[in-house]
């Protein structure tokens, strides 16, 4: 399974569109060669960087089938969890000092799951136990510009 997006490269830098310095939309990912016996895709996006492995955003039951997340939009029929930013949905890179990497897990699972939306992150892990086929990740690295001002507020920082 390989996991890979066209606004950044493996290891590269993510645009500040994606960033809480830009409009904090989360970037397109494309998504290839899911198992044929893959009932449902979920996403975990997280800063291991941070003093606490900051969680930026989950996403589950998506569509084995899906072969793009588009920019800035989930597919109708996903769940998106809570982040450690205290929201549902995404929440792009915002660190506090120096530059960071943010790693996007994507699994396919042998089902789907029934997980509330707004769920957080350690009960997605949890779900996930013993329901996971194969993993992949993409990573992404992000250094705020001091010159920049932030134009999301995210809550806690």
């Amino acid at each position: 399974m390989k996991l890979v997006s066209p606004a950044f490269s493996a290891g590269g830098e993510i645009p500040s569109i994606h960033t809480c310095d830009g409009s904090g939309v989360s970037p397109e990912l494309r998504i290839s060669d899911v198992p044929a016996d893959a009932r449902s895709l979920a996403l975990i996006m997280h800063d291991p960087d941070s003093k606490t492995d900051w969680i930026h955003w989950t996403i589950w039951n998506i569509d084995p089938g899906t072969s793009v997340i588009p920019e800035g939009v989930v597919s109708a029929g996903t769940s998106q969890g809570l982040n450690d930013f205290g929201v549902e949905g995404y929440g792009g890179p915002c660190p506090q000092v120096g530059r960071h990497r943010y790693v996007f897990e994507l699994f396919a699972l042998d089902a789907t799951l029934t997980l509330v939306p707004g769920a957080d992150a350690k009960t997605l892990h949890a779900a996930l136990e013993g329901r996971t086929l194969v993993m992949t990740t993409l990573m992404g690295t992000y250094l705020r510009h001091l010159n920049v001002t932030t134009s999301i507020r995210y809550p806690g920082i």
